[in-house]
């Protein structure tokens, strides 16, 4: 068999050569980062933690916590250690793993996000059958579902794109390892690749956002039909932390991938990068605790009940 890359590490160009503006991103991000860690495993201490809680709407929150937390380290840490290194390097294997876990996450998150859509449709337009629709079962069943399917999904890319020859220049002008930098690194016809990932792309979230946005226009319809104000605010806000979440997932991503070219600029490429991988993780723990109160009720709870056993 012959080698078809002479690359053995890629060097990743990231933001700026200028030392204080990688200082001041380095500061920006690990506080993000930290954040993000410490919000989404205070998501799911307080539904573990919570009786109330367990129920599948935070269930679903759960998961989509801890996705938030291996989604957002796939990217940070390595960025974070080449702010500093002079040699901003990442080896040709661990590129292509860091590609193959995003890519198998950013897909688990667009099932996960249609499921709990589902679930938020179930509760406001089937209010009756809400019990025996989603039981334990289902819920594990459709936790479960999106996390196995979101495995496979990553493996077709990802081999696609190891399969093609990096020549002599291994200078990736981005932060990590992501498909459009690379398809562009690439000496080979990456026609081929290209058209199978916008395909799968498309499908993928296609398929993903039609589920939730069909189930938010019934969910619309149904609350439209609540003949109180005060009624039609309740129910909504059941779903508004959701549908906050969702918009800003689907902006950022449809304006990467569901495109036939990747020929937007490098600058444009980082700066929507940054908004899915850094920043939109911190989202979603500050808009569900800031906007669901169980949530808050039960955090309130769990740090008083902390605070006496500390007390005693």
């Amino acid at each position: 068999m012959t080698n078809i890359t002479a690359v053995l590490e890629f060097r990743l160009l990231g933001f700026s050569s200028n030392a204080h503006c990688q200082i001041l991103l380095f500061t920006v991000f690990l506080v993000i980062y930290t954040l993000t860690i410490l919000g989404n495993i205070t998501i799911i201490s307080v539904v573990t933690l919570e009786p109330r809680l367990h129920l599948p709407m935070y269930k679903f929150l759960k998961n989509l916590s801890f996705l938030e937390v291996c989604y957002t380290t796939t990217v940070v840490p390595k960025t974070l250690a080449n702010l500093l290194a002079k040699r901003k390097s990442i080896s040709f294997s661990g590129c292509m793993a860091q590609l193959y876990y995003f890519i198998s996450l950013g897909a688990t998150e667009c099932y996960l996000l249609a499921v709990m859509a589902y679930d938020r449709y179930v509760a406001v337009c089937e209010p009756l059958h809400y019990g025996v629709v989603m039981t334990a079962e289902s819920y594990t069943c459709l936790a479960m579902g999106c996390w196995v399917t979101g495995v496979f999904t990553g493996f077709l890319p990802c081999l696609m794109v190891s399969r093609l020859r990096f020549c002599s220049d291994n200078l990736i002008n981005h932060f990590f390892c992501d498909i459009p930098p690379l398809l562009k690194l690439s000496c080979s016809d990456t026609t081929v690749t290209e058209a199978v990932i916008f395909i799968l792309s498309f499908l993928v979230l296609a398929s993903c956002f039609l589920l939730t946005l069909v189930s938010y226009l019934l969910i619309i319809l149904s609350i439209l039909k609540i003949p109180s104000a005060s009624g039609k605010r309740i129910t909504f806000s059941t779903c508004s932390s959701h549908l906050m979440v969702v918009t800003i997932y689907y902006g950022t991503m449809i304006s990467m991938y569901v495109r036939p070219s990747y020929n937007l600029s490098s600058e444009i490429n980082k700066a929507v990068s940054v908004l899915y991988t850094v920043v939109t993780p911190l989202l979603n723990p500050v808009i569900y605790s800031l906007r669901n109160k169980a949530f808050k009720k039960a955090l309130g709870k769990i740090v008083i009940r902390h605070h006496r056993l500390h007390s005693l």
